[in-house]
């Protein structure tokens, strides 16, 4: 029992180490493992929350009657079926106050503006078994399509030039020419084209039939292909890719539009005139009250023009056939007023 007593206070300190040892040791697994947890938990919160956004839904576009997003609709300055005189924005003034007035202005400038006549043409056919631009050309067909319509045109204005010098200028009907020696040398202004391939050697074959002077413009990426508008009826809802290409080609195909089609700015005449003035007004020459300008593009391009001319809903463009080569015939006066005169005529082709 002495030997027990006497051991009793030297292993103590050792015993009291070991547990101070193991308490310390608890002590920081302990903290080790809370670290621990804590991390766990922070990442699983963060997991979580990252799976939460996954999880929702993305905001989507409000849709015109489930078809497409409304930013894409079409919307008229004035609700249909109004029409907004001011469309092209080259009304020369404000309209009067006076409806007496106004018609009697109206009149003025339907007198003495110039009349522009768009004729539009769809290529001919092409080879559509390549991707590349540059391998899309005309077929045999397509250039013979291409050659008639040059004859076809070549026809049409010389039948408007006599008709004008038969009528002369004050005839509503009158389509437009001067009295040269030559009944075809009516005021062509030029030829314009789109930068594909299939719509270029179209109209370098249709310019082959024209008069010489007849400028052959430099092709334009606007005139390009693409989709103009939706059209309705359209799928419920419209897939991500034509919303896409909506966004991709409707800007540029409207800008086109804006940049040709329009009525002819008219000037009030002053004493002072001169004969000759510029060629952007109505009095170029006493005789070119009319101007043809021919534009060789592509359909979806034509139907979007003739809807918009006519302030028709551009939704509507696929409601419209036009073969290739087929002849399409926008009036514009100077009032603003526009008519269609002929659209998708393939009358000339076999």
């Amino acid at each position: 029992s002495r030997s027990s007593k006497r051991y009793i206070p030297l292993l103590t300190p050792l015993l009291v180490g070991r547990v101070v040892v193991f308490a310390t040791c608890d002590k920081e697994v302990s903290e080790e493992k809370k670290q621990s947890l804590e991390g766990e938990s922070s990442n699983n919160q963060s997991s979580t929350v990252t799976e939460k956004q996954q999880q929702q839904p993305v905001e989507k576009e409000e849709l015109y009657h489930g078809m497409f997003p409304v930013r894409q609709l079409w919307k008229p300055s004035k609700e249909y079926p109004l029409w907004d005189a001011n469309w092209d924005q080259r009304q020369p003034h404000p309209p009067l106050e006076k409806r007496e007035d106004e018609r009697a202005r109206q009149r003025k400038i339907r007198k003495e503006g110039v009349t522009r006549h768009l004729i539009l043409v769809r290529h001919g056919q092409y080879d559509e078994t390549h991707k590349e631009d540059e391998k899309r050309i005309l077929t045999e067909l397509g250039r013979e399509q291409a050659h008639l319509t040059g004859k076809r045109l070549a026809e049409l204005l010389r039948q408007t030039a006599k008709h004008e010098s038969t009528n002369g200028d004050d005839d509503d009907e009158n389509l437009g020419g001067d009295d040269d020696d030559d009944p075809l040398r009516c005021n062509i202004r030029v030829v314009r084209v789109s930068n594909l391939a299939r719509a270029k050697e179209t109209a370098a074959l249709i310019a082959q039939h024209l008069p010489d002077g007849v400028v052959l413009a430099e092709p334009d990426p606007l005139l390009n292909e693409g989709k103009p508008a939706h059209t309705v009826p359209s799928p419920r809802p419209v897939s991500s890719s034509s919303i896409e290409k909506w966004d991709e080609h409707h800007p540029r195909i409207e800008e086109a539009f804006q940049k040709y089609v329009h009525r002819r700015e008219y000037q009030e005449p002053s004493d002072d005139d001169d004969d000759e003035s510029d060629d952007n007004t109505n009095s170029s020459s006493k005789n070119h009250k009319h101007e043809y300008e021919i534009i060789v593009c592509h359909a979806n391009l034509i139907r979007y023009f003739v809807c918009r001319a006519l302030q028709l809903p551009p939704e509507a463009w696929l409601r419209f056939c036009n073969f290739n080569c087929s002849l399409t015939y926008l009036t514009i006066r100077p009032t603003g007023s526009a008519s269609l005169r002929m659209f998708g005529d393939i009358g000339h082709l076999p």
